[in-house]
């Protein structure tokens, strides 16, 4: 049967078709049932004569066997001997003692069982496969002024491509012309569309991390209701949906701790299962009964024992638990981190851009002399902007809002960085310098009272500056990389779930770490960390806690990624590095996914757990009962199909798994 082996599955996709298309098999199972059904009537009744009757029960046999016969062939010409081939037997030694009916009963069961069962399967494999109906096969490639159809294919980098309304983005690129809202639900999961602008300069060739998110687009996302020109940043077979297509396909194959021991248990299994199979057919050495009665038994414990449940429990669950992380915007990358994902207790954060923003905010301007804030801010404003520091362009950006266009930035006269301090300048009458304390140490030192209120606030883990205007301070300037909106309720969230240790590891001074940390409720902080001492760490804290998960981009944390148990990249849409690192890749750039995936996993291990109390358990009732000859072989295989169903049917209970964590 094809749930007893994984290398069958190709075989079984391609023998599922025939004369009735891809419900062949299906139909094959019906009419070996309306066979079986006629023969027993008219048997049971004496309409017909037995050999009428036994021509019957063998057209059961001919389309119930087919498929079960065509399998055993396959496996036999590979030099393996599997269920399918065990079941014939027993089939035909049904006959062979002239119990015509059980046999047919047998085979009209089993082949409806393995024709429900590829049906169910088929389900959660084409559940991934539509990723790859998301691309579409041609794109409009601009020649000179006109744009023609070509194939994805041809698309070279830097090829402009025109993207029509309410249609899918043929490749990975830059909008260069118009402006739409797109939805990157098939990416990333995200369930708003996402507005998307052109660039600033669409001559200017971009790098890849350079692209401001607001202008990137994926391959196989959909427009919204204007066209879009995008240059290509990346080859059809290079794109993020090939990449995550790619991955997915190849984590059905990579087998989850739970499967390779469920292997290992068969490996010993089989030989012990058919070793008292042949002990059974002597049972009339030692009991009183026929060599027949024995066979029979053994047929029936050979029904029993089969592991077709237990092979196909695991299986059926990680596939379906892949296909619906895929859908929900998250890659995970086997079995494995499947099942690893939902045994967290503890997780490991990296600070700047995956808890925080990653990008600094004017947080406070807090006035010093009386003057107006416009005027004040103005002038910080016009200096600021003689400058490309990170912080000065903070300052610049969030001024202006603050501002909100009411004012004209003055000119500045003359500016001048002081390396390490900060900056000075001058602007129509007045002279300006933004720093720390040491910048006016010479001429105009910092007064206690305003040293301490400084020091105050960088103890909220901010970086704070001083301006003066003409020798007075006039403001205190504070900054922080703030934390995401969505950090405190996804925090509370992973709780919900289970996740009872969660910790930040920053390169960040200890006062910035836990000023954060206490903002969005973080067990524990550890700041001022190399590269090394977060691997360190990691380590120290998977002792504590057995499993423990790493969360960052994917880039600065590999290291420590690759020593937790289980690697996660945030934002992974577009980046090889993220996506080549880490187990599990969340795709959009939003933290408030991780609940859903966590939930997901937890709820897989579940199912997985019940799957093998079931086929073990069936098993367990059902063998004794046949060898001691409690149930016949119309009961074994009722039992046994009716387990296989059971525990496939609970796996793609995964496929409508719900997204309980939106957040708002």
């Amino acid at each position: 049967m094809a749930c007893c082996s994984d290398r069958k599955a190709d075989h079984n996709h391609e023998h599922a078709s025939g004369i009735f298309g891809e419900k062949t098999e299906f139909i094959f199972a019906v009419l070996s049932g309306v066979f079986l059904l006629a023969g027993f009537l008219l048997s049971y009744f004496e309409v017909v004569s037995e050999n009428i009757a036994i021509g019957i029960y063998l057209s059961s046999y001919l389309f119930g066997g087919y498929y079960t016969l065509k399998e055993a062939i396959h496996e036999i010409s590979h030099g393996r001997f599997e269920i399918d081939f065990l079941m014939l037997v027993a089939a035909v030694g049904a006959a062979f003692l002239g119990k015509w009916a059980e046999g047919a009963l047998l085979l009209f069961l089993f082949s409806l069982g393995h024709s429900l069962e590829h049906m169910a399967m088929e389900k959660a494999r084409k559940s991934i496969e539509s990723l790859t109906n998301l691309s579409p096969k041609t794109a409009l490639k601009k020649k000179g002024t006109d744009f023609v159809e070509v194939a994805i294919s041809e698309l070279q980098l830097g090829d402009i491509i025109r993207i029509k309304p309410n249609s899918n983005i043929s490749a990975d690129g830059v909008v260069v012309q118009g402006e739409s809202s797109v939805n990157q639900a098939p990416i990333t999961g995200e369930s708003i569309p996402v507005d998307k602008f052109a660039v600033p300069d669409p001559e200017k060739r971009y790098d890849e991390e350079n692209i401001p998110e607001k202008s990137r687009v994926f391959a196989g996302t959909i427009n919204g209701n204007n066209s879009l020109d995008v240059r290509v940043i990346r080859k059809a077979k290079d794109s993020t949906l090939n990449r995550l297509i790619t991955m997915v396909q190849e984590a059905q194959d990579k087998k989850s701790p739970t499967q390779l021991l469920t292997d290992k248990f068969e490996k010993y299994y089989v030989p012990a299962i058919l070793i008292l199979i042949v002990l059974l057919n002597f049972a009339f050495l030692v009991v009183d009964e026929t060599w027949s009665d024995s066979f029979y038994r053994s047929m029936a414990a050979l029904v029993a024992a089969s592991p077709c449940a237990l092979a196909i429990s695991t299986p059926s669950a990680v596939l379906s638990g892949i296909a619906r992380a895929a859908k929900g915007g998250v890659l995970i990358k086997g079995g494995k981190p499947l099942e690893d994902l939902g045994g967290l207790t503890a997780l490991a954060f990296d600070k700047t851009g995956t808890l925080t923003e990653g990008k600094p905010k004017l947080t406070d301007f807090i006035l010093l002399n009386g003057l107006a804030e416009e005027e004040v801010l103005n002038k910080v404003i016009a200096l600021e902007s003689s400058s490309n520091h990170p912080l000065a362009k903070a300052i610049v950006r969030d001024g202006k809002q603050r501002l909100n266009g009411s004012e004209t930035i003055p000119d500045v006269t003359s500016s001048e960085a002081v390396q390490g301090k900060g900056i000075v300048g001058k602007l129509q009458e007045s002279s300006i310098k933004i720093g720390n304390f040491e910048l006016f140490e010479d001429s105009n030192p910092v007064p206690e009272d305003l040293k301490q209120r400084v020091i105050d606030l960088q103890k909220e883990g901010k970086t704070v500056m001083l301006a003066s205007v003409n020798e007075k301070f006039s403001a205190i300037i504070g900054l922080m990389d703030v934390p995401r909106k969505a950090a405190k309720p996804t925090l509370l969230q992973l709780k919900k779930v289970g996740i009872r240790k969660m910790i930040m590891l920053t390169g960040d001074n200890q006062q910035v770490a836990n000023a954060v940390a206490s903002e969005i409720g973080l067990t524990d902080a550890y700041g001022s960390l190399l590269p090394e001492e977060k691997v360190e760490k990691i380590r120290q804290l998977k002792k504590e806690e057995s499993k423990i998960a790493m969360l960052g981009d994917g880039v600065n944390d590999a290291p420590a990624m690759a020593n937790s148990t289980v690697g996660i990249a945030m934002g992974a849409a577009g980046s090889d590095v993220a996506l080549e690192t880490a187990d599990i890749a969340l795709m959009a750039d939003k933290l408030e996914i991780l609940p859903f995936a966590i939930a997901l996993s937890r709820k897989a291990r579940r199912i997985i757990r019940q799957n093998l109390w079931i086929s073990l358990g069936v098993v367990a009732l059902l063998l004794p009962a046949t060898i001691f000859g409690w149930a016949n072989i119309g009961i074994a295989v009722v039992f046994h199909e009716g387990s296989t169903l059971v525990v496939v049917l609970n796996a793609l209970r995964l496929l409508g798994f719900k997204n309980r964590f939106h957040l708002k």
